[in-house]
């Protein structure tokens, strides 16, 4: 049974043996990339793991947007080929949302592309009640358009 979890110093090793078999980002990056979470009590970063038999299966990572009243954007969560479409990035995406409330967040953005390859990444967004709130053309490159959606949280 998979289980989701705040990322501990303990996971990191196996999160970089997930992104070298994921497309989200070198795992050589995940050190910096993580160290203010682990080592900062007062970071606005929240890392979040599903693990499964031992196996780190999906890897979560948003942070506090700053100057605002509580938003917070989903900056990247990837779950292995293997264990796509079972329901774990719906599940992980619950799970930091119940984090937020909890913390008295109020809203979470996630932002992702136009081109077709996020085509099911939108469509789950969909599914989870998140609305598209805005489009930038051309951001990522011509014709492939910055889509945001968000919820509220509370």
């Amino acid at each position: 049974m998979p289980q989701i979890n705040l990322v501990k110093k303990e996971d990191v090793e196996g999160l970089k043996k997930l992104l070298d078999t994921i497309n989200l980002f070198p795992s050589e990056m995940l050190d910096g990339m993580i160290y203010d979470y682990l080592h900062n009590p007062d970071t606005k970063s929240v890392w979040f793991t599903c693990i499964e038999a031992i196996e780190h299966v999906a890897v979560g990572f948003c942070t506090k947007e700053k100057l605002t009243n509580e938003t917070y954007n989903l900056l990247a969560i990837g779950v292995s080929k293997a264990h796509q479409r079972k329901g774990i990035a719906s599940k992980m995406i619950h799970f930091i949302e119940d984090h937020l409330k909890a913390k008295g967040s109020r809203m979470l953005i996630i932002e992702t592309s136009s081109v077709d390859e996020f085509k099911q990444a939108r469509k789950l967004y969909e599914k989870l009640n998140y609305t598209q709130l805005a489009q930038v053309k051309d951001f990522w490159d011509d014709n492939d358009h910055k889509l945001i959606f968000g919820k509220k949280l509370n």
